[in-house]
């Protein structure tokens, strides 16, 4: 009897040992295929914008076309003589829209009768000079003392080598990850090897002193001066 249970616990102690051993090499099998470390790393600059442009809209109201179109012409070598003398050479003169608003009668129904014409023609300008579009976007809406109604949009400002500071900031951001990376791995005496995988995030251009993040990324225009962010997730090897 007392043979028949050593030989059960040697029996019992072999699948344990067994088991042991197999449980031991998943382990081994899994620490090797996760001894990687992923870090997000970040960088970023400030830029000036070098390029700007603003949209804006001549409008004139007159009892018929043809008188519609003949201010509008007049107003626009006016404000093509004001751009001018504020040394704004790139002027593009768009495509007029033209269109007739017809009488209402006492029940506030519309009428075949035409009341007046409008006449927009939109207008865009631009420059490598952003403060001049910048001052010049704010002082165009002067011209209505002269009778010409102007709606001025806001201006738009853009920094025209932004892909090569993009390829800058991508690099700055993976030496960023590389160094958070050896400051998590020091404590355990381990170090940062080969990169195995990097995953570029979107970038983010906002105004200097803006917060704002997006999973789609920003691009701001409305500001001069930029903030262009750059984020890169990377994968290490330990080793």
């Amino acid at each position: 009897m007392l043979e028949k249970i050593e030989k059960l616990q040697i029996v019992s102690l072999g699948i344990l040992i067994g088991l042991a051993l197999v449980v031991s090499t998943k382990m081994a099998a899994s620490t090797i295929q996760k001894n990687e470390i992923s870090v997000t790393g970040s960088a970023f600059e400030i830029v000036k914008s070098d390029k700007g442009s603003f949209n804006f809209d001549i409008e004139v109201k007159k009892p018929t076309r043809q008188e519609a179109y003949k201010t509008a012409q007049e107003n626009l070598k006016v404000v093509k003589q004001f751009l001018k003398d504020k040394k704004i050479e790139k002027i593009e003169v768009k495509t007029p829209n033209a269109y007739a608003v017809y009488k209402n009668d006492s029940r506030g129904y519309s009428t075949n009768e035409v009341d007046h014409y409008n006449y927009t023609q939109p207008v865009s300008v631009s420059a490598d000079n952003v403060e001049l579009i910048k001052e010049v976007s704010a002082d165009i809406a002067g011209l209505i003392n002269q009778g010409i109604v102007i709606n001025v949009y806001t201006p738009s400002y853009d920094y025209s080598k932004l892909p090569d500071l993009k390829v800058t900031l991508l690099e700055k951001a993976s030496n960023d990850a590389r160094k958070r990376a050896e400051s998590m791995l020091k404590p355990s005496h381990n170090h940062v090897g080969k990169i195995s995988a990097v995953r570029m995030g979107v970038y983010q251009i906002t105004p200097v002193d803006s917060t704002d993040v997006s999973d789609m990324g920003i691009n701001d225009a409305s500001s001069i001066d930029k903030k262009v962010t750059a984020v890169a997730n990377v994968t290490f090897r330990i080793k």
